[in-house]
């Protein structure tokens, strides 16, 4: 078994893998930010672009391969239930590379596009 990259501590199969391949979608916006984050992790720049909102989604992403991420933790929400239009998930992803560890931590905002969720951007500084 396989766990999810989102740390979730469900099988990837059972967890961020029916949403990345289009079998399910994300009920809640932080259930988006998960699959995103495990699409990170396991290299899928197409469930990245669809999971985008049109609006700032980019013609292309190259994603860099010498990154590994590894952790997610998931700092703060606000709205992005099942009931709301817009939400948005506070969140620090830890990677490795060549050079070292890092970490991006971002608040990101999410709307719901015919009735699925999508990642707009990131809104101002994490924590606000």
């Amino acid at each position: 078994m396989t766990r999810c990259p989102c740390l979730s501590g469900m099988p990837l199969s059972e967890c961020c893998a029916p949403i990345i391949d289009g079998r399910a979608t994300a009920p809640t916006a932080e259930r988006l930010m998960r699959s995103r984050f495990a699409a990170f992790a396991l290299g899928d720049a197409d469930y990245l672009l669809k999971s985008w909102h049109p609006t700032t989604r980019p013609r292309s992403l190259q994603l860099d391969p010498d990154l590994r991420w590894y952790r997610l933790d998931i700092i703060g929400r606000s709205k992005g239930a099942l009931l709301d239009t817009e939400g948005t998930v506070e969140f620090v992803a830890h990677y490795r590379s060549p050079a070292g560890s890092g970490e991006q931590h971002e608040n990101s905002r999410f709307l719901r596009d015919a009735g699925e969720w999508r990642y707009l951007a990131a809104v101002g500084p994490p924590g606000r």
